[in-house]
């Protein structure tokens, strides 16, 4: 594999765009050699979808689009970030036990620890800002399976 793969995709902040991060995201590590039915596929969905979503609820308007890019370094460190331009910084709300969203970053946070990664949030040049995770390269050697030994099917 190469030293550096980069992808880049650029959607609309529209709830419908949030399936097509995730879809690109996992189709993206599926030919850089990530199948898309094992566990670390499914985590890196789940954070692509927090932020994907977050990009479009939390900017109110004020961020048109939002912009997902994937890297990957020497086979060893995977980047994902999501760029908006809106200009605040996310904040931690206290999550009421019936509240129903608020805690997108706390379990983005939780998810990127647990890979052994790191979460990062910086501003744009432009006056945005761009949530960035980083974790540890680790294609499995074989797809994860289920209780009756068939591979799981991917989840949309």
């Amino acid at each position: 594999m190469a030293d550096h793969l980069e992808a880049s995709v650029t959607l609309p902040s529209d709830p419908a765009s949030v399936s097509a991060a995730r879809a690109y995201v996992v189709g993206t590590l599926a030919e850089w050699g990530l199948p898309a039915d094992t566990e670390v596929s499914d985590t890196v969905r789940l954070i692509v979808s927090e932020l994907a979503t977050n990009a479009v609820q939390h900017t109110f308007g004020q961020s048109p689009t939002f912009t997902v890019d994937v890297v990957l370094d020497r086979d060893e460190r995977l980047r994902i970030g999501v760029t908006d331009s809106h200009p605040r910084f996310p904040r931690r709300l206290p999550a009421a036990v019936q509240q129903d969203n608020g805690r997108g970053l706390v379990i983005i946070r939780w998810l990127t620890a647990e890979c052994g990664g790191k979460l990062r949030i910086r501003p744009t040049r432009e006056g945005g800002k761009t949530i960035l995770i980083e974790l540890p390269w680790a294609v499995p050697a074989q797809p994860v399976t289920g209780p009756y030994g068939t591979a799981r099917p991917p989840r949309a």
